[in-house]
């Protein structure tokens, strides 16, 4: 006869120590995530990494900042707006920086004066006359229309080799070397016109913060002067009403596209 008592199941062993092991697995994984990521093969590969990044020019080095270009004294050629009237006083200013044999560039007049060629000065040029051209600003002098075609007659002297027309009054005193390393910074053979604004608060509110003054000096690369010298007495015609020069040629390059390159250097000292 078969025995009555009953066997324990026989699933009640297997499945504690199941759950046992799935406890103990899951508190190892909890705290000790670490087992999970196999550890490196070799430090060597991961050095030899470092060194290869370290060493590719194009990820860890910088790139290598502009130069600037080739230009010296002999490219630039000066164009000093004077009067006749004030010469003999005026040109002791220019005598200050001036270079015989070394600074290009002349002296415009609006008449002839006389000329002492031992003070070794720049060359003098009379002006074109500018009577056809209308000026109808009552505060100001038509002067300022031969001022502003001084860079459009000196294109036309045919100078070679320059890169650079500055423009300045007979009272303005150029660092000749400072005006070669700040011109150096910018490609001549591109539209340039580079100067700076006044000192003087109510001059750039009067006139325009976007404009270069002549009493500082300012400069037009050679490419540009060649498109002004092609459009400037249309231009000025245009503007009868305007005051002096410097916006007489600010128009022109608004006309022609170019803005304001400013260049603090060329400074307009205000008593």
């Amino acid at each position: 006869m078969p025995s009555t008592t009953p066997s324990p199941p026989s699933f009640t062993l297997p499945t504690a120590l199941r759950f046992s092991l799935l406890a103990f697995f899951f508190l190892l994984l909890l705290y000790s995530p670490k087992l999970l990521i196999p550890p490196p093969t070799s430090t060597t590969a991961t050095t030899t990494n470092c060194r290869d990044s370290t060493a590719n020019p194009t990820t860890s080095k910088p790139q290598e900042p502009i130069h600037g270009y080739d230009l010296e004294l002999k490219h630039i050629a000066f164009c000093i707006a004077a009067s006749a009237n004030l010469w003999e006083s005026r040109k002791e200013y220019i005598k200050l920086w001036w270079r015989p044999g070394e600074t290009r560039g002349a002296v415009w007049l609006e008449q002839q004066v006389e000329i002492n060629y031992e003070e070794n000065l720049p060359e003098i040029h009379i002006s074109e006359d500018t009577s056809r051209f209308p000026y109808t600003n009552h505060q100001g002098h038509r002067s300022a229309i031969r001022i502003s075609r001084i860079v459009s007659e000196a294109l036309r002297l045919g100078l070679a080799d320059v890169r650079w027309f500055v423009m300045g009054d007979d009272d303005t005193v150029f660092v000749v070397e400072n005006v070669v390393r700040v011109l150096s910074k910018y490609d001549h053979n591109q539209f340039y016109y580079i100067g700076s604004s006044s000192e003087s608060h109510l001059q750039n509110i009067f006139f325009s913060y976007s404009m270069a003054y002549g009493g500082g000096g300012f400069a037009i690369s050679y490419p540009l002067a060649m498109e002004l010298e092609k459009m400037q007495d249309r231009c000025i015609k245009r503007y009868p009403g305007l005051y002096g020069s410097d916006d007489r040629m600010q128009a022109c390059m608004a006309e022609l596209n170019v803005p304001l390159t400013k260049e603090p250097g060329f400074h307009q000292a205000i008593p």
